[in-house]
């Protein structure tokens, strides 16, 4: 038998200390890891977002592969950001929430609250079209999900007021004043500004007011969805062509106040009950 020589084996033994040693090591961190994770999720919700911050990276850092360390990250970030603040600090903090969740999906593009989030965060810094790209991504992963079918219904009459309101002031109309907007007959070498707003945005109310049937489909109850029916139907009114096709919309519209408005009441009535019950 062939002697194996004792610096060989020496060599054997100390890479098996080695490994062992890495072994402890990275055993080590993943419990340092766990331990940062914890201490971050305290300070989050002790509502210390910049610790939960630096905890989070810490555990990110020990440990990459930590299950919703780097979801937490991205929430902390997220948490810090003030919509409307356009210091530097604000936007670094939405830069690197968008940095982390959009690591998150790349792990796991399935990841519902991961896109959630970036859809949240689009529209918050009023960035509607990146909001609406996000929010049909989540309706794609999530087709029940009625938050998001009212969001994008919300965005295309909020993407229409201004321009309406410009309209309205340009014929000297005043926002409360009865439509629809007049026909103005154009200038040469210009178009009607009436005609403009309804080839720009008819197609986009109309989709915003399937979007709120579709959250009032999920939930039929969705005050919410039924608030936006009224202000999307009676805002389109503007670009109709005839007093009596704007009466009948807003008259459309005025339903749905009542139905948002009997549906509160449901509701406050259904929890009285429930309370008297349990006394």
């Amino acid at each position: 038998m062939r002697r194996i020589p004792m610096g060989q084996i020496r060599s054997v033994v100390l890479l098996g200390l080695l490994a062992a040693l890495v072994l402890f090591a990275s055993g080590c961190n993943k419990l340092k890891a766990r331990d940062n994770l914890n201490q971050g999720v305290n300070a989050f919700r002790a509502g210390k977002y910049t610790d939960a911050a630096d905890s989070f990276k810490l555990a990110i850092d020990l440990d990459p592969d930590l299950p919703a360390a780097r979801l937490y990250l991205a929430t902390a970030y997220m948490s810090q950001y003030v919509p409307g603040s356009d210091t530097p600090e604000n936007k670094r903090n939405a830069d690197s929430a968008l940095d982390q969740f959009n690591q998150v999906l790349q792990a796991d593009p399935k990841n519902l609250l991961a896109t959630q989030s970036v859809a949240n965060l689009y529209y918050q810094m009023k960035d509607l079209p990146k909001a609406q790209e996000w929010e049909k991504k989540v309706i794609d992963l999530d087709p029940k999900n009625k938050e998001a079918y009212y969001t994008l219904g919300v965005i295309a009459w909020t993407q229409f007021v201004p321009a309406d309101r410009e309209a309205r002031s340009s014929m000297d109309m005043t926002p409360e004043a009865p439509g629809p907007l007049k026909s103005v007959k154009a200038a040469k070498g210009k178009t009607d500004p009436k005609a403009d707003l309804k080839a720009k945005y008819w197609q986009s109310l109309t989709d915003g007011i399937g979007y709120e049937q579709k959250a009032l489909d999920v939930d039929a109850e969705y005050e919410n969805a039924m608030a936006y029916m009224n202000l999307l139907i009676r805002f389109r009114a503007d670009l109709l062509d005839t007093k009596e096709e704007y009466q009948a919309a807003v008259k459309e519209a005025d339903g749905w106040v009542q139905k948002n408005l009997d549906t509160t009441k449901l509701k406050a009535k259904r929890k009285a009950e429930k309370a008297e019950q349990t006394q």
